[in-house]
């Protein structure tokens, strides 16, 4: 059951956006691990969760092996199996801690509960580059109450209330005798953050710019085919030439080339149609390094009126843009046929672009996934923009779940955040993290639109996750203390 209550809490995610589930599963989830005295048992518990919420929310990872990783199915299904049983260890190891401590109260232990689980999903992602994928935060944006709290304590800050929500919900049902008390407790905290919501942390500035964010729909088993090459280069040729937009975005790698060997007339007819209209145009290439033939980086360049810019990313996706711990994983790059998968890093300190009017924070596919690096460009940036090849994902829940976590970036940082993807999802979504347009998944197309620009700092972007992991390491602070003077008194 507790497998089960984990996959259950898949629902609290995009494409479903049910967000009461995750409290009521953690709520349930709590309850047995309170009754419980065995910490063996309880990090089992822990365990069996974590398993059945990874194995069913991170599917995709099964689709990005098999499907066009072409890893063998038995091979694939082991690797994913192994993921979801590391990713399990985390809550597992919070469960387990919580129920060493043995706190009696039932204030310390809801809030030492909630913290612990916050630690540990800022553990897994920051551990070995991090998997911060389906954090409890996540499940929030941009529809319930609590997303209220994301300009100010950030996807982890969210987590952190879920769980102190779901104690406290547990409580209130198990606790006759003060079931008012937990009851006004749980409804205060929603309430905050539905007040929070009323709140502008950030203003416009300057005039709206329209914006064109292209889907090429190029598919992946082709997109690297030298016969297909010509074919995404007239494509994303055509869009851009129908677009008459400021900014025109396209994908990741819209064109797969390196830089150096696309067609200097072909860049220099998209920089013209550029300049015609008054903006400029952001493509993805790869991009070899002048002073190291063995170097190369997955880069967005601009084109336009502007003085070209370009932005390499930073953060690369291991197993698929790097290989960590060659001496021990160098097999793979022989199992996978992914191209281009060992990529050098961008520099962290990268500035935003100055294009079309804006100053553009660009962010690479998996790299939006780490909110505390995306504001290394703020406050200076007034528009965010993701590029992502989602066609990895297949037809799975993937490409949703990243369209949440980038609404969830746009909640912390008070930011217009502009997606263009080659598969989907392609969307232009508001400082407040709505959905304010897409385009259909799987076709070829270009979204237009307009995007505001702001200025100002949220409390997040001035501080990050500095706040609300300081406040976990008091509560476990206060927590290990507890424990101990209750240790002494039982001697």
């Amino acid at each position: 059951m507790v497998f089960v209550a984990g996959m259950l809490t898949v629902l609290g995610f995009a494409p479903f956006y049910l967000f009461p589930v995750p409290v009521i599963t953690l709520a349930w989830l709590l309850a047995l691990c309170h009754k419980n005295q065995s910490s063996i048992r309880n990090a089992v518990l822990g365990f069996w969760f974590g398993m059945g919420l990874f194995s069913a929310g991170v599917t995709w990872i099964y689709v990005s092996l098999h499907d066009f990783g072409a890893m063998p199915v038995p091979i694939a299904v082991v690797a994913l199996i192994i993921l979801c049983a590391y990713l399990s260890l985390f809550p597992a190891f919070s469960l387990w801690l919580l129920t060493r401590l043995r706190l009696a109260s039932p204030l310390l232990w809801a809030a030492l509960a909630a913290a612990l689980w916050m630690l540990s999903e800022w553990l897994r992602g920051t551990l070995f580059t991090g998997f911060p994928w389906l954090t409890l935060g996540y499940s929030q944006a941009p529809f319930s109450p609590l997303a209220g709290f994301a300009p100010i304590a950030g996807v982890y800050g969210i987590s952190l209330i879920i769980v102190f929500s779901a104690a406290l919900l547990f409580f209130w049902i198990e606790n006759i005798r003060e079931k008012w008390r937990w009851g006004a407790a749980l409804i205060t905290i929603w309430l905050c953050g539905f007040a929070l919501q009323s709140i502008d942390w950030v203003k416009p500035e300057g005039e709206p710019v329209t914006v064109s964010l292209l889907q090429g729909n190029i598919s992946q088993d082709l997109k690297w085919r030298a016969d297909q090459i010509e074919y995404s280069m007239e494509t994303y040729a055509r869009l851009i030439l129908e677009s008459e937009s400021q900014l025109i975005v396209t994908p990741e790698i819209s064109i797969p080339l390196f830089n150096d060997v696309v067609p200097p007339a072909y860049l220099a007819y998209i920089a013209e149609h550029a300049r015609s209209v008054n903006g400029d145009v952001l493509i993805g290439l790869a991009e070899r390094d002048d002073e190291d033939d063995d170097a190369y980086y997955n880069t967005m360049f601009s084109f336009g009126i502007s003085p070209e810019q370009s932005y390499r990313k930073h953060h690369l996706v291991p197993f698929g843009e790097f290989i960590p711990f060659k001496p021990l994983f160098g097999w793979v790059i022989q199992v996978l046929q992914i191209p281009l998968s060992d990529f050098s890093r961008g520099g962290l300190d990268q500035q935003p672009m100055a294009i079309a009017g804006q100053r553009v924070a660009v962010n690479i596919c998996y790299e939006d996934v780490f909110g505390e690096e995306i504001i290394n460009q703020l406050p200076q940036a007034t528009l965010l923009v993701n590029v992502s090849n989602d066609a990895w994902f297949g037809r799975s829940i993937g490409p949703q779940q990243h369209l949440q976590i980038s609404q969830m970036r746009a909640l912390e940082t008070g930011r217009y955040m502009l997606r263009a993807t080659n598969t989907g999802v392609t969307a232009i979504i508001d400082e407040r993290g709505r959905v304010l347009d897409t385009i259909e998944i799987f076709i070829t197309a270009a979204l237009h639109g307009v995007a505001q620009g702001f200025t100002g700092a949220t409390p997040y972007v001035r501080m990050g996750n500095y706040p609300v992991l300081g406040l976990a390491m008091l509560l476990l602070s206060i927590g290990l203390l507890s424990a101990f003077r209750a240790a002494r008194k039982t001697r």
